[in-house]
């Protein structure tokens, strides 16, 4: 979340921003700031408040060691009606903290200068685009009918066990699965990221770290009986590794990965293009988390755009990379850039990875800090992005690849899948 101090020194600046990112309840800046000149007088009403019970009953000492006993006895009168006079002020402080810190809830992370005007996803810069576009032979078909004519998915039987959106992979569909999750991964940590192998539900205190909660509670499952939530990203769990954490500054950048499946409820999603692996309620991911020093969090951000843009080209895929306008974003971030693959079968882009940073918004929520040179805390920034998620990189791997006799492997994918070619 933003910090009120930041808020208040830099008003407009603020409006300005978020009118950028198409927030339309500027109100609530005024709303935080009024709520904070509350705390402030409450906390000065009850400071000086204590400090009188402090003066007060001290004077009680000092008043029965001289023998004035009815002197001693005034004083404690006084000390007790100014203890009554605490509570309220204290009641009425927790109050208006807890209002102050949802109304701060409210307020999306301000985007970074770099961030284009815009409303929509036609917006979107493309900043550069890759990889080797396919000339698919003639006949050739989208995932959805090679996945049943190769038998590697089957989505009516997982409209059956569970509902639609929660595929069933098997025989070389699962096995291209596990090669591309394992290859993955591999590829981080062979790049200096520490694996990790988090839960799969969190609690409300962890969604609410990484901002899932207020904002998109109704995008995920919650087991209602136990208060946790299915992870919609690995990000939520692997962020909160550094919950309430102060970080000694040598320690920087923290760079963790991690496999986990992923469960969104996509409420709203419909029609051809969440057809197949398209669009899904459960599917795999592989994710970057790094947690910076704030002076070296766009560099860090570069740099992990370059990560996932090698990637995507050991895979032999066509992609181009999107900066995201004000209106396409995210709650949270504060600059996003979006990987899309070329689906050659579909005559479309989809969208594989976001890489994006948070700067201090989620670490915020987190208290995740560190000491600087001079022993003041400071917040770290966040940053992930996807490494890759799954279901259109497969997608577009099957169809950008099909041959008339088969499906081609990538040869990075190879010695992890144990073949070629499928077919």
């Amino acid at each position: 979340m933003l910090q009120v101090q930041f808020i208040r020194q830099n008003k407009d600046l603020v409006l300005e921003r978020l009118a950028l990112k198409q927030f339309k309840e500027l109100s609530v800046v005024d709303e935080v700031l009024s709520l904070d000149d509350r705390r402030k007088k409450l906390t000065l009403e009850y400071d000086e408040t204590q400090a009188q019970v402090n003066v007060s009953s001290k004077e009680i000492g000092k008043l029965m060691a001289a023998g004035d006993k009815e002197g001693a006895e005034s004083r404690k009168a006084a000390v007790a009606t100014l203890k009554q006079r605490l509570q309220p002020i204290n009641d009425e402080l927790k109050q208006v903290e807890e209002n102050l810190t949802l109304a701060l809830y409210k307020l999306p992370n301000l985007p970074h200068s770099s961030v284009p005007a815009g409303k929509t996803p036609e917006d979107n810069v493309v900043v550069r685009s890759g990889g080797p576009m396919p000339t698919l032979h003639a006949g050739a078909k989208p995932h959805w009918e090679l996945t049943s004519q190769y038998d590697l998915i089957d989505f009516e039987l997982g409209t059956r066990i569970t509902g639609s959106g929660f595929p069933v992979y098997k025989n070389k569909g699962a096995k291209l699965q596990r090669a591309l999750i394992q290859y993955f991964l591999d590829y981080n940590t062979d790049n200096g990221y520490t694996e990790f192998q988090p839960p799969y539900l969190v609690n409300a205190e962890s969604a609410t770290g990484t901002g899932q909660l207020p904002d998109k509670e109704g995008q995920m499952y919650h087991v209602t009986e136990d208060g946790f939530y299915l992870i919609p990203t690995a990000e939520v769990p692997v962020t909160n590794i550094y919950r309430d954490t102060i970080i000694k500054e040598s320690e920087l950048p923290i760079k963790m990965t991690a496999y986990t499946p992923c469960f969104r409820r996509e409420a709203g999603s419909y029609g051809k293009d969440v057809r197949g692996l398209n669009r899904l309620h459960q599917f795999d991911k592989v994710e970057l988390v790094q947690l910076v020093h704030p002076d070296t969090s766009y560099d860090t951000l570069e740099n992990m755009v370059q990560h996932v843009e090698k990637l995507i080209l050991s895979l032999e895929l066509p992609y181009r990379i999107l900066r995201l306008c004000g209106g396409d974003m995210s709650f949270t971030s504060a600059l996003t850039y979006d990987f899309e693959v070329y689906s050659a079968a579909q005559g479309r882009w989809l969208e594989v990875s976001s890489v994006s940073n948070f700067e201090g918004y989620q670490t915020n929520r987190l208290k995740a800090r560190f000491k600087d040179s001079h022993g003041k805390s400071q917040l770290v920034h966040s940053l992930n992005g996807s490494s890759l998620a799954l279901p259109r990189i497969l997608a577009c791997l099957l169809e950008n690849h099909q041959t008339a006799d088969g499906i081609a492997i990538p040869a990075s994918l190879q010695p992890y899948f144990g073949s070629a070619k499928i077919g």
